[in-house]
C-alpha cells in the first residue's frame, strides 16, 4: 500500500496508539498538533509554541538556521593550519586562567588516541562547566599549531554519546542542523523531535510544483528537501534544501502580489490624464525653485503612468527634505488640469493640515476648489464638503482616513496620493478603488455623468482662474494611486511590503540644503554643554525641540517622558526661556494651538513625543535634543532630526544616550556618521529585522513562515522573477497549478485582498 492513503493510515495508527487517548483525528495529518508527533509530549509542545510551533507541519518547516558540519573528522595526526576539519578525542585536563584587566582562558586538553589537542576560549568562563572528565567530544574548525601541539580556538563542540562511541564516528556525527531555541529545549531534544516529524510526516508532503517546473529551476522535491534540511547527509544537501523551502515561502508571497496586480489592471480602467508641455509649464510656475534631477526623472515616470487607461500604483520614497510634497502637488494639479478630482490622505491631521497649507499657499491666486476634510470637523461644514465632493465642485481634497469613509462619494476621482504608507494597510490603500466601484454599483440610467465627454486638459486647468463652468465627465473608472513615504525602504522590504508597486526614488536634496551636524551625549558634562548650546542658539533667535520617547514618567526624573523632561527644563537648564509641551494625548484643538504659537515663534522650545516626526516645517527650528535616543530606530531618528535644518541656517542634533550595548552604540554611531538616509534603513534593517513587512495592521504579524527578507535578498529577488513570469504569461491559470494557486489563496488572501475565486 502508497500513497495518501497508506500515509492516512499510518497516522490513524499512531493516534490510535497514542497515550493521550483525547487526540481528535484531523482531516489533514500536516496539521497534527505536535503534542502527537512521537517523541514530542504534551509538555515539549507547549515550550514549542513559544517559538510558534503548534502542528506537525509547524515542526517541519521549523528551518536550522545553520549546520555544524563535522564530516571532515581526521585523526590528530593529519590535521591541517586552517582549513575546516574535526577531531574526536576524550577530555583528560581542563584549566580555567586569570589574564590581566580581569579577562579569562579556558583550556580543555583531549586525548585523541595518543596525540593531545586543545580548546581554548577567552572570556567564556561558563564553558569550563560544561566538561567533564572523561567526557567523550569532537571539536571543529581551524587549528593551529601552539606550544608543539594543535590548537582549536572557540571551536564548534558536539558531546558523543555512549552509541556514538560504540559506532562510525563519522557517520554518527555528520553534518548536525542548529536550531532556534526556546527555555527547556535543548539542541538534542529538538534534533531528535524534527527528525521525529521527518520519519512520520515528510513522506505525506505535497508538493505543489509541477515536476518539470521544479526540473527547469533545477528545484528538489518538497518532501525530499524537508528530509535533507532536518537530515543532511552534506552542508551542499543542506544549503539546496533550504534554499527550497525558504523559496517557496517567498514564492507563494510573490505570487500573491504578482495577482493583486494583475487584478487591478484587469477589469479596471482609468482616466488618461495627460500633461502637455502648456500645463507642465504652468504647474512648475508655481514654485519658487527648480525641480532637482530626481524630481524631473519622477515627473517623468508619473506622467508616462498617468497618461495610460490602466491604473497606475506607484511608489515614492523619497529622503527626508528631498520634495516628494512638490511632486505630488504636481501630479494631484496634473488630474485637476485634466477636469478630475484627486485626494490625499495623510497617517494625522497634523501631516495633513501641513499638506493643506502647502495648497493654499501655492493656490491663493487660483479658485480651484479644494477642501479639508478630516474627522473633526463640525457637521454643517461637513455635510456641505461632501456634497461639493459628491457633485464634482470639489476638485483637491486633503484630510486623514475620513477620505475613505462610506459617506464620501467622489464624482470623478482620477488620482488617489497616500502619504507615508507605511502607517496605513493594505486595505486602506485598495479602498480608494472600492469607492468607484460602488459609484458603478449604484450608477443609474439618468446620472449625471452618464455618457458625458471630458473638455481638454487646457481648458480644464483655466478653471484655475476662471471656473465659468464644470466639464462634463466620463463614467467613474479606478483612480491612480500614488503611494509616497520619507522614510528610505531597504531593497529587501520594497520587494515585500511594496512588490506590487512600480518605485520611484529621489535621493537627492535640493541645493543649499545643509547637513544636520549629529553627536552622541552620554556624560552628565557633556549634556550640560548641550543645554548651554541650546541658550546661545535661542539667544541668536533660533528654537529647539526635545523629543521624548514617551508621555507620562516612571519615577520623578524620568528622562524618557515628556511630560518630566518638560517640568524639569522649565525649573532647571532652560529657566528663563519659553518651553511648551506637546504629544498625542492632548485635545486636537490645544495641540493646533500650540504648534501655530511654535510655528509663530512664541514658543522658543518645543518638548514633544515622536507626534512631530513628520509633517512638521519650522524653518526657524535648528536644534533638537533626543532623549534616551537608543530607544528609537535608525529609520525613526533620521525622521525626526529631518524636522530641523529646513531653512537657511545649520542644524544641530543631540543624541542623548548612556546606553552601553553593541547595538545601540553602532545604531547610533551610524546616525552621527551619515545623513543618507537609504543608507540607514538598510543598517536598521540589518540591526533591527523586517518588522512587519506589509505594514497591515490587521495582520499584526510577519506573514512569512520561514524566509527573511533582509537576510534572504537574493532568493526574494528569484522568487518575484519567477512569480511574475508564471502570473505574466498565464501558465498560473492552468489546472497544474491549482493546488499552488489554493495554497497562495489560502495564506495570502485575506492580507492582500484577492478574492478567492476567479
Amino acid at each position: 500500500m502508497s500513497g495518501p492513503y497508506a500515509f492516512r493510515t499510518q497516522m490513524d495508527q499512531m493516534a490510535d496508539s497514542s497515550e493521550n487517548q483525547h487526540h481528535t483525528v484531523v482531516e489533514d495529518p500536516l496539521q497534527t498538533p505536535v503534542q502527537f508527533v512521537p517523541g514530542v509530549g504534551a509538555r515539549r509542545a507547549a515550550l514549542l509554541a513559544k517559538l510558534g510551533i503548534k502542528t506537525a507541519l509547524d515542526l517541519l518547516l521549523h528551518v536550522p538556521h545553520s549546520v555544524n558540519d563535522f564530516t571532515d573528522m581526521r585523526p590528530a595526526a593529519r590535521l591541517e593550519q586552517d582549513r575546516e576539519q574535526s577531531v574526536h578525542g576524550r577530555v583528560v585536563d581542563r584549566d580555567l586562567r586569570n589574564l590581566s584587566k580581569g579577562r579569562t582562558l579556558v583550556g580543555i586538553l583531549l586525548d585523541c588516541d595518543g596525540h593531545f589537542v586543545r580548546g581554548t576560549w577567552f572570556n567564556q568562563p561558563w564553558m569550563l562547566k560544561k566538561f567533564r572528565d572523561d567526557d567523550h567530544v569532537v571539536f571543529s574548525g581551524k587549528p593551529k599549531r601552539a606550544s608543539g601541539r594543535w590548537e582549536f580556538s572557540n571551536p564548534r563542540i558536539h558531546w558523543l554519546s555512549p552509541e556514538d562511541e560504540d559506532s562510525d564516528i563519522e557517520h554518527a556525527v555528520g553534518v548536525l542542523p542548529r536550531y532556534s531555541l526556546t527555555d527547556g529545549i535543548k539542541m538534542d531534544e529538538m534534533r531528535r523531535m524534527t527528525k521525529s516529524v521527518v520519519d512520520a510526516f515528510a513522506a505525506g508532503v505535497p508538493d505543489p510544483l509541477p515536476e518539470y517546473y521544479r526540473t527547469h529551476h533545477k528545484l528538489p522535491h518538497l518532501p525530499d528537501a524537508l528530509r535533507w534540511l532536518h537530515a543532511p547527509d552534506s552542508k551542499k544537501q543542506f544549503d539546496t534544501a533550504r534554499h527550497r523551502v525558504i523559496l517557496d515561502d517567498l514564492f507563494e508571497f510573490q505570487l500573491g502580489l504578482a495577482l493583486r496586480r494583475k487584478l487591478w489592471g484587469r477589469d479596471s480602467k482609468a482616466w488618461p490624464t495627460v500633461v502637455t508641455a502648456k500645463i507642465d509649464a504652468r504647474i512648475r510656475r508655481l514654485f519658487e525653485f527648480r525641480f532637482t534631477r530626481g524630481q524631473d526623472r519622477t515627473v517623468k515616470e508619473l506622467a508616462k503612468d498617468l497618461a495610460r487607461e490602466q491604473p497606475m500604483h506607484r511608489l515614492l520614497q523619497a529622503d527626508v527634505g528631498a520634495g516628494k510634497t512638490a511632486i505630488a502637488v504636481y501630479a494631484m494639479l496634473s488630474a485637476v488640469a485634466a477636469g478630475y478630482q484627486t485626494v490625499l490622505m495623510a497617517p494625522t491631521e497634523v501631516l495633513a493640515a501641513q499638506h493643506w497649507q502647502t495648497f493654499e499657499r501655492l493656490l491663493c491666486q487660483s479658485r480651484v476648489k479644494r477642501g479639508f476634510l478630516v474627522g473633526g470637523l463640525p457637521a454643517a461644514a461637513r455635510r456641505q464638503l461632501l456634497s461639493d465632493i459628491a457633485a464634482g465642485d470639489c476638485q483637491i481634497v486633503v484630510g486623514t482616513q475620513a477620505v475613505i469613509q462610506e459617506s464620501v462619494r467622489f464624482r470623478n476621482l482620477a488620482l488617489a496620493v497616500i502619504d507615508e504608507q507605511h502607517r496605513f494597510g493594505v486595505r486602506q490603500r485598495a479602498a480608494f478603488g472600492s469607492v468607484d466601484d460602488e459609484s458603478k454599483s449604484t450608477d443609474t440610467g439618468d446620472s449625471p455623468i452618464k455618457g458625458a465627454v471630458a473638455a481638454s486638459p487646457e481648458q480644464n486647468f483655466n478653471r484655475a482662474t476662471d471656473p465659468d463652468t464644470i466639464p462634463a465627465l466620463p463614467q467613474p473608472r479606478q483612480p491612480h494611486v500614488l503611494v509616497m513615504t520619507a522614510t528610505p525602504i531597504p531593497r529587501s522590504l520594497c520587494l515585500t511590503r511594496f512588490g506590487d508597486l512600480d518605485v520611484s526614488t529621489i535621493r537627492e536634496l535640493p541645493p543649499g540644503r545643509q547637513k544636520v551636524v549629529t553627536s552622541r551625549v552620554e556624560t552628565a558634562e557633556q549634556q550640560a554643554r548641550a543645554w548651554e548650546f541650546v541658550r546661545q542658539q535661542i539667544a541668536k533667535g533660533r528654537q529647539a525641540f526635545v523629543v521624548c520617547p514617551r508621555v507620562e514618567g516612571q519615577s520623578d526624573d524620568d528622562e524618557a517622558a515628556a511630560e518630566t523632561v518638560f517640568q524639569s527644563l522649565q525649573q532647571t537648564q532652560l529657566s528663563g526661556v519659553t518651553v511648551d509641551l506637546l504629544h498625542g494625548r492632548m485635545d486636537r484643538d490645544v495641540r493646533h494651538d500650540i504648534m501655530d504659537r511654535f510655528r509663530n515663534g512664541e514658543v522658543d522650545v518645543l518638548v514633544s513625543t515622536t507626534v512631530i516626526e513628520v509633517g512638521v516645517d519650522v524653518p526657524n527650528a535648528t536644534i533638537m535634543l533626543v532623549q534616551q535616543a537608543e530607544r528609537f530606530g535608525l529609520a525613526q531618528l533620521h525622521q525626526l532630526r529631518g524636522r530641523i535644518c529646513r531653512g537657511s541656517f545649520q542644524g544641530y542634533c543631540f543624541l542623548i544616550s548612556d546606553a552601553d550595548t553593541p547595538e545601540a552604540t553602532e545604531r547610533l554611531r551610524a546616525m552621527e556618521d551619515s545623513s543618507d538616509g537609504f543608507k540607514l534603513a538598510e543598517k536598521d534593517a540589518e540591526l533591527r529585522g523586517p518588522g512587519d513587512v506589509l505594514g497591515t495592521r490587521q495582520s499584526g504579524a510577519l506573514p512569512l513562515r520561514v524566509a527573511n527578507p533582509i537576510r534572504d535578498i537574493v532568493i526574494l529577488q528569484t522568487a518575484r522573477q519567477m512569480a511574475h513570469d508564471l502570473v505574466r504569461t498565464g501558465d498560473f491559470d492552468s489546472s497544474e497549478y491549482r493546488e499552488l494557486k489554493d495554497i497562495v489563496l489560502k495564506r495570502f488572501a485575506d492580507v492582500l485582498d484577492l478574492p478567492r475565486t476567479g
